[in-house]
């Protein structure tokens, strides 16, 4: 039904899975997953560098886009209805972009390397694919999505890093 993917290097997300279970217990992306189907997953993904100071994307876009960062921190950060700063900061071992990814809305907030950044994007096409393919797999980054989410919904300080 559908052609099979091209073969994955099983080390690619050595340094992400290392990141993972290094990264805050608060803000971290838990994904236990098996190295079959961390192998899978890779498949889906696509590497992105951030140089310090980039933007990743900014608030009012249009783009549904998901982020695994594997190494750096970014800034979240967008004006109040009174134009003070509020920030966020998101590092290794956690997500951005999973606001937008799941409500189909625009980004709620501007982020953008604080240092050099290495990302992993997940783009909705891809995800969709991965969900035809692998519904199993694709519920358990969903439900580990939603945890993050969540947890940062119950940080007002950290409400700003859902984008």
């Amino acid at each position: 039904m559908y052609p099979p993917l091209p073969a994955v290097v099983k080390n690619d997300l050595q340094a992400l899975l290392a990141a993972l279970s290094h990264a805050p217990a608060d803000d971290r992306l838990e994904l236990n997953l098996s190295s079959l189907q961390w192998d899978t997953l890779a498949a889906y993904l696509q590497p992105l560098s951030l140089v310090s100071g980039e933007v990743l994307f900014q608030k009012g876009m249009l783009d549904r886009t998901l982020y695994l960062v594997e190494s750096g921190t970014l800034s979240v950060h967008l004006e109040d209805d009174k134009g003070r700063l509020r920030l966020a900061m998101v590092g290794a071992g956690s997500v951005v972009g999973e606001g937008a990814f799941f409500s189909h809305q625009p980004r709620s907030a501007t982020v953008q390397a604080n240092n050099a950044c290495q990302l992993w994007t997940l783009h909705p096409l891809r995800f969709t694919e991965l969900a035809n393919r692998q519904p199993p797999l694709a519920l358990a980054l969903s439900l580990a999505l939603g945890s993050v989410m969540a947890r940062r919904m119950r940080q007002r300080r950290r409400r700003v890093a859902s984008t």
